[in-house]
């Protein structure tokens, strides 16, 4: 039961944070009366026909400030930097370091006698 809870509540939670938006719109048309009468910061100029949509539009933009705040945080957790610290210092294992020799040296390439594929001219 309590595992059936919880992967609903996980569900929902999800759910609301991708449909967030949809959210602020149901919720703008359901209150737009009260909206425009009460809380439209152009109620006192009827003659823009805001009738509330400048408090949607804030909504709207709060709501998409918060998602890229919420992004910008989740990069930096991802993202961390390391810090060193003197006491211990890396260090490289000798093979790492060798060059390791190819057998495509600039020398090798001059022996080559075969034909260059090139595609046919279209006439």
């Amino acid at each position: 039961m309590l595992r059936k809870v919880t992967a609903y509540f996980l569900i929902v939670s999800m759910l609301s944070a991708h449909f967030s938006r949809f959210f602020i719109f149901a919720g703008f048309e359901l209150n737009k009366n009260y909206i425009a009468t009460k809380l439209c910061e152009n109620r006192d100029k009827p003659w823009m026909h805001c009738n509330g949509k400048c408090y949607f539009m804030k909504k709207l933009k709060q709501a998409q400030d918060n998602d890229r705040n919420s992004e910008r945080q989740s990069q930096r957790n991802l993202f961390q930097e390391a810090s060193i610290s003197e006491a211990n210092p890396i260090k490289f294992q000798s093979t790492l370091l060798q060059v390791i020799s190819t057998p495509y040296a600039p020398g090798n390439l001059k022996q080559f006698n075969g034909t260059l594929f090139r595609p046919p001219r279209i006439a």
